[in-house]
């Protein structure tokens, strides 16, 4: 019994530098950010009023709110399923009998290695008005597209920049999940007459759903909470036209442009409600914990 607990108070004296690190910098954050949501709190005086739920009325009540509410979930829509498909369908064909040089994989995992920042600054290079895309366009076509000051053109460089940059990410936690699925099962396929499409569609698609549940998700989280991308393009204004103005970007405006850190709570706190939902249902329609046992 004593042995017991002295392993007991081993084991609790090595988590204790994480459980602390957890409980000061994670969990009373977040219990003071859900109090700090009914007050008014400005962060210059440190001055706070509670007004209960009147910051989510303000917030519902804002046009920036709809903005960034639009922008984000279009940005979601987008961006989620692309890079799935194009990190599943590359995964498949990097596990296949195709041999690449290394120096191919090794130019596609450049993406991956490179910070959101420079990356953003790469793009920006590619589609500002004299940029390289902008040439090139005007060369073929005759016309002259301005893709950074255009708001119908500004969000889907920022996707394009999002999809090319994680895409490798996913492929590698795919290419993960096909080294488990069984040959046999292939094998039978193949018995039953499946091409490789049919194979593909049929047996490692299903296989896949638990690593597919687990990239959606993490591609849905950090699709919701997108900031650095938009803040640099963007100057910080989520210009032009609030085209890129999203959630993470619409908090910090409130809480270190307009100084209102309890509205900017209350948006974190929508922001948390939307992801736990989305990915709530996510779950329930791909039911990847019934695949595979």
């Amino acid at each position: 019994m004593g042995n017991k607990r002295y392993l007991n108070f081993q084991g609790y004296s090595f988590m204790m530098p994480a459980l602390l690190a957890i409980l000061f910098f994670t969990i009373v954050p977040v219990v003071y950010a859900f109090f700090m949501m009914f007050y008014k709190v400005d962060i210059l005086s440190g001055a706070r009023t509670f007004i209960g739920l009147d910051n989510f009325r303000k917030i519902f009540e804002d046009p920036k709110f709809w903005a960034s509410f639009t922008n984000t979930f279009r940005y979601v829509l987008v961006v989620v399923p692309i890079q799935t498909m194009i990190a599943m369908a590359l995964a498949a064909l990097l596990n296949s009998k195709i041999n690449f040089s290394r120096g191919f994989l090794m130019i596609m995992f450049i993406p991956t290695l490179t910070s959101s920042s420079a990356m953003t600054l790469i793009f920006m290079w590619l589609f500002n008005n004299n940029g390289l895309m902008a040439n090139v366009i005007e060369q073929l076509f005759g016309t002259k597209v301005e893709f950074l000051t255009n708001p119908s053109l500004v969000l889907t460089v920022i996707m394009a920049m999002n999809i090319f940059s994680t895409v490798p990410h996913f492929m590698v936690v795919f290419l993960s999940g096909l080294q488990d699925i069984p040959e046999s099962l292939y094998e039978a396929a193949s018995l039953d007459g499946a091409n490789s499409f049919k194979k593909f569609l049929h047996v490692t698609v299903p296989q896949l759903m638990p690593i597919t549940f687990y990239v959606i998700t993490m591609g849905l989280v950090g699709c919701f909470q997108i900031f650095d991308q938009a803040f640099i393009l963007s100057g910080g204004t989520g210009g032009p036209q609030n085209s890129t103005l999203t959630f993470s970007l619409y908090i910090y405006q409130l809480a270190f442009t307009s100084n209102d850190m309890g509205r900017a709570t209350a948006l974190a706190f929508v922001l948390g409600t939307i992801i736990f939902a989305v990915t709530y249902i996510v779950n329930k329609l791909l039911k990847a914990d019934e695949v595979n046992g």
